[in-house]
């Protein structure tokens, strides 16, 4: 069956205090992104990579690759003003039916167990969500107070969400409403069901200074 990775990389530096997009800043001496595409080559060489950027930092994306002697044979194209509409972009790329995992392009330590769970379940079910238990106490502040929320059954949402490719492309063609901020939800309100798999801890979205060392320490000990 015919994989997809449709990565979607369309942040900023602002909360990691860089002027670099943190799917370019490095790790190890190397973009993240590329860490990020390299997983899934790991998983299956022959998937089909799919690279959705801001336009104006496409070109970039091109230097850095010729700079890293990073082979990149996937497509690219152009984000939109939000997420949806930028994982829509890329899902109009997939003309053939098949599978597609679709990544944050900065959540480079997502394992290859985690992505071949999730190809197992939606080969099987349609769809597949890898998440993780909330380990932590946890509070909600509502109309200026601070209550406790049970934890029991909380789950922390990850990436690839992964579909049946013909599924989440009419999902996103039909969606009423753009938003939405993660793929999942758009396919649930489309009446299916979501399925959970098991993610794993550590991959986490780098977001600030202090997760680009949680990664590098990661990557040294692979």
């Amino acid at each position: 069956m015919k994989k997809f990775a449709l990565i979607v990389a369309g942040g900023s530096g602002s909360r990691m205090n860089s002027s670099v997009p943190k799917q370019f800043i490095l790790l190890k001496g190397v973009p993240v992104l590329m860490h990020t595409i390299d997983v899934f080559r790991c998983y299956n060489p022959d998937i089909e990579v799919i690279l959705v950027l801001p336009e104006d930092q496409i070109l970039e994306w091109n230097i850095l690759c010729e700079k890293h002697w990073f082979k990149f044979d996937g497509r690219v194209t152009t984000g939109g003003q939000t997420r949806f509409y930028s994982v829509k972009n890329g899902l109009d790329l997939i003309q053939s039916d098949g599978i597609v995992f679709i990544h944050d392009g900065v959540r480079p330590l997502v394992s290859v167990q985690t992505i071949e769970r999730c190809f197992k379940a939606t080969e099987e079910k349609g769809n597949a969500l890898p998440v993780i238990p909330v380990s932590e106490s946890v509070r909600k502040i509502e109309n200026g107070k601070n209550i406790p929320v049970d934890r029991a059954g909380l789950m922390l949402v990850q990436t690839p969400q992964t579909f049946r490719a013909s599924l989440i492309k009419e999902a996103y063609k039909k969606a009423a409403s753009s938003n939405f901020t993660d793929d999942a939800s758009v396919l649930e309100a489309f009446g299916e069901t979501i399925n959970l798999v098991e993610g794993n801890r550590e991959n986490i979205k780098i977001t600030f200074p202090e997760d680009l060392k949680f990664a590098e320490s990661i990557l040294s000990l692979q």
